[in-house]
């Protein structure tokens, strides 16, 4: 990427947040953080009014508004891939907010980029398992995402898988995250005193109360997992994988634990929650030739395990004939 063209990009990404980091800006374009500095000068000096503070950040001036952002082709097919798994994988409020959006990305579109877009609409699909199944009202995400917002205690009617019964409870939502094919709420149960995982499509009823909670007494969502993964002894698995394989993932990841990923030079780092060590390596040897594991070393021994009983099957197998 040339100078020219990362100065754009760190204008568009100083748009989308309220407060940019240095650090983060440097990561993202690997780069060092005096060029960062020097960036951030140079887009001083084209008139645009930003407000850096040692230790937290740079922003633009509220109130400052910004010409419309244009978009690649490339990143447009990426909206609408992304559109596809959110049609698939989450509610119908999301779907229509997400659509609205979609309508906003494509009315500043090139007309050859609306073209290409409408005709790759047809070339992508994303399945849905045959275990995930919406049992309920399912429609709850964008509301509960809203209380965390405005810090509001949510009332649901929940039916427990364990007990096969009905309860109802007023919660503190931390955050939703989404887990072996289906969308959980992670909420702090003022009925039980402690955190719960809540499925969303066993929701069949949410209430947004006027009563307001300190959010801040909370632990954050990551921390939260990265606790739940030592309770109830989920493997954190990372794994770095080419950016030339990475879209045949995109619509198996979901299925195997995914958390995060993110983009670092040409390979993409990829973070799962796994209850299988055994099942994940056999899904990964699927592509494992384009991959590294980072961690655990648990994961590379089933690999290796895997690859040498293989290995002296077919030997034996040859042997025989």
């Amino acid at each position: 990427m040339n100078r020219i063209d990362r100065i754009s990009a760190i204008l568009i990404q100083l748009q989308s947040r309220r407060v940019v980091k240095a650090g983060d800006i440097a990561e993202r374009f690997n780069i060092s953080l005096r060029t960062v500095y020097r960036d951030i000068r140079t887009l001083e000096e084209a008139g645009i009014p930003l407000i850096g503070e040692a230790g937290v950040g740079y922003s633009i001036v509220d109130g400052y508004r910004l010409p419309p952002v244009m978009f690649t082709r490339e990143e447009a097919t990426a909206f609408l891939t992304a559109e596809k798994f959110v049609e698939k994988l989450t509610d119908a409020t999301t779907i229509a907010q997400y659509q609205s959006a979609m309508y906003k990305v494509r009315a500043i579109l090139k007309t050859s980029e609306k073209d290409a877009l409408e005709n790759l609409d047809g070339s992508i699909e994303v399945m849905k398992s045959h275990g995930q199944k919406r049992t309920g009202n399912n429609d709850h995400i964008q509301t509960i995402l809203d209380s965390i917002v405005h810090k509001k205690v949510l009332t649901i009617e929940y039916f427990a898988g364990h007990s096969r019964e009905f309860t109802r409870r007023d919660v503190e939502p931390v955050g939703v995250v989404f887990l072996d094919s289906f969308w959980h709420l992670i909420a702090y149960c003022r009925l039980r005193s402690d955190y719960r995982d809540f499925r969303i499509d066993r929701i069949h009823k949410l209430t947004v109360t006027d009563t307001t909670y300190n959010n801040s007494k909370h632990p954050t969502l990551k921390a939260y997992i990265d606790q739940t993964v030592k309770e109830k002894h989920l493997e954190l698995v990372v794994i770095k994988v080419d950016k030339e394989i990475y879209s045949y993932l995109d619509y198996q990841k979901y299925y195997s634990g995914f958390v995060s990923e993110k983009t670092i030079g040409n390979k993409i780092e990829m973070t799962f929650l796994t209850m299988s060590i055994e099942g994940f390596a056999r899904w990964y040897m699927m592509f494992g030739d384009r991959a590294e594991i980072i961690k655990p070393d648990a994961l590379k021994d089933k690999v290796a395990s895997i690859i040498t009983a293989i290995s002296q099957k077919n030997l034996q197998e040859s042997n025989l004939y």
